[in-house]
């Protein structure tokens, strides 16, 4: 397979890595830059087994290419109206609300938001939010035209619930590749690999509805046991420092030339 990865990924401090675990597994590739504003990848190639890799930018104009297999799976069922039909309670956030970023929120007194892009993944971190804090967001936001956020773009909300720990999951053909944690909350102890209970969760919910041939699954521990957090398309989810990277090229380099 031929791997075309974005360049100038800023944000993720070890996106550098898939270089080496593709270099070590001696799979070709190519580097490419795409400013935010680009519509269109400039990039030719006569191979078709090209996956695409990098920022949202990259595997939003990679579906434009629907010669190249498996390129990227951008969009799809990675929308929450799509697979929290199947997810149900599963999810952290089940019950959520949709508004356009500039429509104005009704707020409880010291109330705070789970609040995160709807739609247009990525532009910027879903986090929980107070009022006063969501106000200055969005006027920081529309103030800087930089960024993709617009008076028209899509929020969802939800209630801000607790969560012990967090993990992101890489999951190729069925298959869990690796998992690790990225967040461990209050006073819950460290672990070095998800527990099992983790793992059997994530299985589960892969045979009630297996989103895509190649996607990424966050979960997390919560009073009420374990919850999906998001599901994150695999060409643009950033790497942690715990994820064995070499093992998810491997295995999509595996499964897709078959």
């Amino acid at each position: 397979m031929y791997f075309l990865i974005q360049a100038n990924v800023y944000l993720d401090p070890d996106h550098y890595r898939i270089f080496d675990a593709l270099e070590e597994l001696n799979i070709d590739y190519e580097v490419i830059n795409i400013p935010p504003t680009a519509e269109k990848i400039d990039f030719k190639t006569d191979r078709k087994d090209v996956f695409v890799y990098g920022s949202v930018t990259i595997a939003r104009l990679g579906r434009q290419h629907s010669d190249w297999n498996p390129g990227s799976f951008y969009g799809g069922n990675h929308l929450y109206e799509v697979y929290s039909r199947y997810y149900g309670e599963n999810l952290l956030n089940h019950t959520i609300s949709v508004h356009r970023i500039s429509e104005t929120l009704s707020w409880k007194k010291n109330e705070v938001k789970f609040i995160k892009p709807y739609s247009e993944a990525k532009i910027f971190t879903g986090k929980v939010f107070t009022e006063a804090e969501w106000n200055d967001f969005i006027f920081e936001s529309l103030e800087n035209p930089s960024n993709r956020i617009t008076e028209n773009s899509l929020v969802q909300v939800s209630e801000a619930k607790r969560t012990v720990k967090e993990a992101r999951l890489w999951i190729v053909g069925g298959q869990i590749i690796d998992g690790g944690y990225y967040k461990f909350n209050d006073n819950a102890p460290f672990e070095e690999n998800v527990s099992e209970d983790g793992w059997a969760f994530a299985r589960e919910m892969i045979q009630v509805f297996n989103l895509e041939e190649a996607f990424v699954m966050d979960i997390c521990f919560t009073d009420e046991g374990w919850k999906i957090v998001e599901i994150n398309c695999i060409n643009s989810s950033g790497f942690y420092p715990n994820t064995n990277v070499k093992s998810v090229i491997k295995a999509l380099n595996i499964y897709f030339s078959q």
